[in-house]
């Protein structure tokens, strides 16, 4: 079994920074790819940014050239760095992560972290 937590999220001005971690344990040999996803109340979830092993990185429009996607494979854990914060990004934020299986990747979820921005 695999277990993410997070951590990091909190209340923050805009223009603020603010930094999210999320750490992977369990029966864990090799991690594939990594991201973070958000949710604003009344949204779907949508992709923020991911990273795959090899550390190759994609970023949602509405965050590139603000948030830093970054992961260490020694820690199994994965961050997203956040600068110049919107209220716009305010939701809550969650981390996945994909295990290579015998039957192919399986994917987890973190159990998510409260990110607000004010104006």
């Amino acid at each position: 079994q695999v277990q993410l937590v997070e951590s990091g999220g909190g209340l923050v001005q805009a223009g603020g920074s603010l930094r999210l971690s999320c750490a992977a344990s369990g029966s864990i040999f090799s991690i594939n790819g990594m991201g973070w996803y958000r949710q604003a109340p009344g949204k779907q979830r949508e992709l923020v940014a991911a990273i795959t092993s090899g550390g190759s990185t994609n970023y949602a429009d509405s965050v590139k050239g603000r948030f830093t996607i970054s992961r260490d494979n020694a820690k199994n854990t994965v961050y997203l760095q956040m600068n110049s914060l919107k209220p716009e990004d305010t939701g809550v934020y969650y981390c996945n992560v994909y295990i290579p299986t015998a039957l192919g990747s399986r994917g987890y979820w973190g159990q998510g972290t409260q990110v607000t921005v004010s104006s």
